[in-house]
């Protein structure tokens, strides 16, 4: 039976204020420098998954909670003009929606960010009569979304249980511990989407490809993200790889994020995981031709376009 929902995600609502400049350090005792330029975007690894979903076709769907802010305004209006599904996203006047400050060089950024609305969602928004309806969960932030990380081995259980396939991109641990009950959650993962710096990391390895061959054994389909490179596969003791697209950068927030969105399209729709991959390349690589994570999102249309050159 064809279900109404095919990805749901749970939101780690904020808006990430972009600083862009070649000399963005800051100093303190009062030093000011000027930057280039700003601006002011939806974030959080999720929503720009999510949006990425909506624009290749996939009917997507988000858990999660704004403040009563225009920040909140900002969040929701870009979701839905995505076309992602807004009916599980609440309204908080408790909380103020979460933001992250990026400081962005063409090649790198470095990040602050107020937790607010990001760690919001909690198990009891997961209601026991949307289950049944998703066909994907994907999980995101694993590490800012605090509140649900004991309950994951529990969520996973009941989504798979009625049938459904779970994705995992962890992100970047802030208290580089790795772990916050990971391990326990793998074994049930069909597909892990982490960088290769956070591979590295998980696996406690210090090059990549002892990451991936560890990794590997962990999970049924691990994507390795490599940047400028591109991407890596495992599955089935095959490794597969893709490189990204030539685009003039703005800048990388939500590439990672845009490339998984793509790859679980791929994945949905039957393709092999040498499609998956250049799928997911196509979406990241083009994320990053705009600011932000979600305004350089391509559609389908043009994704196909690239596939078929």
């Amino acid at each position: 039976m064809k279900k109404a929902i095919d990805v749901l995600t749970l939101g780690d609502l904020c808006v990430d204020l972009i600083l862009f400049g070649s000399d963005i350090t800051p100093e303190f005792g009062q030093k000011e420098k000027l930057i280039d330029d700003y601006s002011l975007e939806m974030g959080g690894s999720c929503s720009i998954f999510a949006c990425q979903a909506a624009k290749l076709g996939l009917h997507t769907a988000l858990i999660g909670s704004v403040g009563d802010d225009a920040f909140g305004e900002l969040i929701r209006d870009t979701l839905v003009d995505a076309g992602v599904d807004g009916k599980y996203i609440k309204t908080d006047s408790s909380v103020k929606t979460g933001i992250s400050t990026a400081l962005s060089k063409s090649d790198d950024r470095a990040i602050l960010t107020y937790n607010g609305t990001i760690n919001a969602v909690m198990r009891s928004d997961i209601s026991d009569e949307i289950i049944p309806l998703v066909r994907h969960l994907h999980i995101g932030s694993f590490y800012l979304m605090t509140q649900l990380q004991p309950d994951y081995p529990d969520i996973i259980k009941e989504f798979k249980r009625h049938g459904a396939t779970v994705s995992l991109d962890t992100n970047w641990d802030p208290e580089e511990k790795w772990d916050g009950g990971i391990w326990d959650i793998l074994p049930y993962i069909d597909v892990f989407l982490p960088n290769e710096n956070e591979a590295m990391a998980f696996a406690g390895e210090n090059n990549v490809e002892a990451a991936i061959k560890k990794l590997s054994e962990q999970v049924p389909v691990l994507v390795v993200k490599t940047g400028k490179s591109g991407a890596v596969a495992c599955s089935g003791g095959e490794i597969y790889r893709a490189g990204s697209l030539p685009v003039a950068v703005v800048d990388t927030i939500g590439a990672g994020d845009s490339f998984d969105a793509g790859f679980i399209y791929g994945y949905l729709s039957g393709k092999t995981i040498e499609e998956c991959l250049e799928i997911g390349c196509i979406c990241g690589s083009l994320s990053t031709r705009k600011s932000g994570g979600e305004k350089g999102q391509p559609r389908l249309n043009e994704v196909e376009n690239y596939l078929h050159r």
